[in-house]
């Protein structure tokens, strides 16, 4: 991943073609790269060698949901959503499918480039562009977190439960990582919003509690994550229950 503020090669995934050319302009005045496809299916054949991916989520042949999940699955490259649809739960929906962020449709260039460069940035500091990641970006130098049968590879970017691999987001596994620190802490949610998406985030708080939800789902257990009401969360214990 390009060090922040660093000219990109940014795959723009954007069904019309007027808004992909003025963004694509746009971002070539600051020195990026551009490629454009038009379609998901296009979008995927393209990924090779991006560095960042501008996704629009109303697309012509696949959800824009949907392709992000499959990005996703294939690449840990840095993904901000562009949707029209100015519902909580359409955004939401974009974040759990791997999303690093979302902009609201109409945008301003200026806040396109903030958001990039945010994004950047978090991907820098803990090494998410690169498929091996440094342990101390998380704080130390342990590479494998270990909380009763849940293992938590720093490395790898995996994590185990009874040995069974978990489908976690980039943001799902970062706030996993978190909690698995440092057991014994209650995180409060500032905290939790500052380290996992950004200190200058100002999305919805919804969306940490949304991403709370899906992690316990995912873990099988409501139990694995605490809730100290008013507060924040911490590392629960369900085989003390």
């Amino acid at each position: 991943m390009t060090d922040a503020g660093e000219p990109m090669n940014i795959l723009v995934v954007e069904d019309d073609v007027r808004v992909a050319d003025a963004l694509s302009a746009a971002l070539s005045m600051r020195g990026h790269e551009i490629v454009v496809v038009h379609s998901g299916a296009d979008a995927l054949e393209r990924l090779d060698g991006c560095e960042f991916v501008l996704l629009d989520l109303g697309l012509p042949d696949l959800d824009g949901v949907e392709v992000c999940k499959r990005i996703r699955a294939l690449s840990p490259v840095p993904v901000i959503a562009l949707t029209a649809r100015a519902e909580e739960i359409d955004r939401v929906m974009g974040l759990l499918a791997g999303a690093d962020d979302y902009v609201v449709k109409p945008y301003s260039v200026h806040e396109l480039n903030a958001r990039i460069e945010a994004v950047s940035r978090r991907s820098c500091r803990c090494g998410l562009g690169e498929r091996g990641h440094d342990a101390a970006c998380h704080g130390g130098a342990r590479e494998l977190l270990t909380a009763e049968s849940l293992e938590v590879d720093l490395r790898s970017r995996s994590a185990t439960l009874e040995g069974r691999r978990l489908q976690l987001t980039r943001k799902e596994f970062d706030l996993l990582v978190m909690l698995v620190e440092e057991p014994e802490t209650v995180h409060t949610r500032e905290a939790i919003i500052s380290r996992v998406w950004d200190e200058n985030w100002y999305g919805s708080t919804r969306t940490l509690d949304v991403h709370v939800g899906s992690l316990r789902n995912k873990l099988g257990s409501y139990d694995w994550v605490e809730t100290l009401r008013g507060v924040g969360f911490r590392l629960g214990s369900p085989g003390k229950r």
